[in-house]
């Protein structure tokens, strides 16, 4: 074959190959758009809420990504709890995607290690009385020192995933409270445990227990580099 041919059939080539790339990265782009838009119409469902945009966002991705791998039995609920926002404000919110509303919004504890009124530290190792970002699935109750109690299993390697070793679960505390805000300046703090007000907070574990999702939310170190989920 002549060198004019060899160079014709390369162009050839390299002509469909960039096309077809190019339709990859048009199709890639109007999934992206898409997908974005169906987000941002579920969140403007929900009405007006504390909940930001950004830690939504993030929680129904890695719902989506997570219903094909692991086994959730509540898939139309997602609780959120940003830690970007302050001890003194609502950041624990229970989701019903199905009705695209908010079942559930109230003040919720962080560890005592993690900081003072805004948590900025983190980890997954035992006795460091600090919260452990990202995605978690509720397991069994049992009644503890705090009464009922919610287990928690973590499900991010290195991140969380020695919640239940920890003890990581979700109960009542008297620490979690307005008044307490009042007294101190801030929401009283854990052991590392997502600790909540005592009104009604039976009935928050009978909506999220038995394999719902939740996504413990800060974009304040680099948890949001590292995750599989994101």
């Amino acid at each position: 074959m002549g060198i004019r041919k060899i160079l014709f059939v390369i162009s050839i080539i390299l002509g469909i190959s960039l096309k077809s790339y190019s339709a990859t990265l048009g199709a890639d782009s109007v999934e992206s758009v898409n997908y974005d838009s169906l987000v941002q119409s579920i969140y403007k469902s929900l009405g007006r809420t504390n909940l930001s945009y950004k830690a939504f966002s993030y929680a129904y991705r890695g719902l989506s990504r997570l219903k094909s791998k692991i086994n959730i039995n509540k898939k139309n609920i997602l609780t959120v709890i940003d830690f970007n926002k302050s001890s003194k404000e609502d950041r624990f919110f229970i989701i019903d995607l199905s009705k695209k509303e908010i079942l559930h919004e109230s003040l919720v504890a962080h560890g005592k290690n993690s900081g003072w009124d805004i948590p900025t530290t983190f980890s997954n190792l035992s006795n460091s009385y600090m919260s452990s970002l990202g995605f978690y699935i509720t397991g069994e109750t049992y009644f503890g020192k705090h009464g009922l109690s919610l287990k928690l299993d973590g499900l991010e390697k290195g991140i969380n995933d020695n919640a239940r070793k920890r003890n990581i679960v979700i109960h009542a505390a008297d620490y979690v409270s307005n008044q307490f805000i009042k007294q101190v300046g801030r929401l009283g703090r854990s052991f590392g445990c997502p600790s909540l007000p005592a009104e009604n907070y039976t009935d928050v574990i009978d909506i999220i227990k038995n394999k719902s999702l939740i996504f413990i939310f800060s974009d304040q170190n680099e948890y949001l580099s590292t995750s599989d989920y994101l």
